[in-house]
């Protein structure tokens, strides 16, 4: 199956919220490499997110904040460790 396939399949199952872990997914009949490498590729994409085995589908609201803080240099918030904060002014000077 193609890396694109499996993520929208994977996607798809954890947007219907039957399953909620990487383990569930592989538990399912997925291939555990495989789930992982998809999992990786839906969190850079700020589609999932992740704590632990714990995976859950990112709303079009936080997505689209994720990635602002993540691309706009110009913005005075950051995301640190999962939290947005204030930059700090080496940050806004960017040192």
């Amino acid at each position: 199956m193609r890396d694109e396939n499996l993520d929208w399949e994977i996607y798809h199952v954890l947007v219907d919220g039957s399953i909620r872990t990487a383990s569930g997914l592989a538990e399912c009949g997925y291939d555990s490499a495989a789930v992982e490498a998809s999992l990786r590729r839906l969190e850079r994409a700020l589609l999932i997110e992740r704590r632990g085995d714990e995976v859950r589908t990112l709303s079009f609201r936080e997505s689209l904040l994720l990635c602002q803080l993540k691309n706009d240099d110009t913005s005075p918030f950051c995301l640190d460790d999962g939290i947005i904060r204030a930059k700090t002014d080496e940050e806004r000077k960017g040192t």
